[in-house]
């Protein structure tokens, strides 16, 4: 823990917040396609926007639909384990908009990057010494 001052700051995980514009695009993709689980829904009043948390493993994600809480075409990197396996069971599913390819990059990640209905991007990516 950084110590700053006469108080101990600690920092987690982060949680970003993607834009949505469709609920149920965005449940096609993000549960369907990318296998998430939502965790939470939420909406003020019926028939105003949604704003859910979606999960997998210990990553977790918010999506909105209200304008004022990011931006589309947003970028997020997530750290993953077993990237091919990743890659293989995403490209099995036949999801008709979307066919990842599996990269080594040159800074030494392999990454597999999808986008969703809405322009965010997600790069899910390996450090090469955990795929040796």
């Amino acid at each position: 823990m950084k110590q700053v001052g006469s108080s101990d700051i600690s920092m987690n995980a982060i949680t970003p917040i993607l834009r949505i514009f469709d609920e149920n695009k965005a449940k096609e993709f993000y549960l369907e396609f990318l296998d998430f689980t939502i965790d939470w829904e939420h909406r003020y009043e019926d028939n105003m926007p949604l704003y859910m948390q979606i999960s997998l493993g210990g990553c977790v994600i918010h999506l909105s639909e209200h304008h004022g809480d990011c931006c589309p075409g947003s970028a997020i990197r997530v750290q993953t384990q077993n990237i091919e396996e990743l890659h293989k069971q995403l490209n099995s599913k036949g999801y008709k908009y979307m066919r990842p390819g599996l990269e080594m990059m040159s800074w030494g990640t392999m990454e597999l990057s999808v986008v969703d209905p809405f322009g965010n991007r997600i790069h899910f990516y390996q450090d090469r010494m955990s795929s040796e």
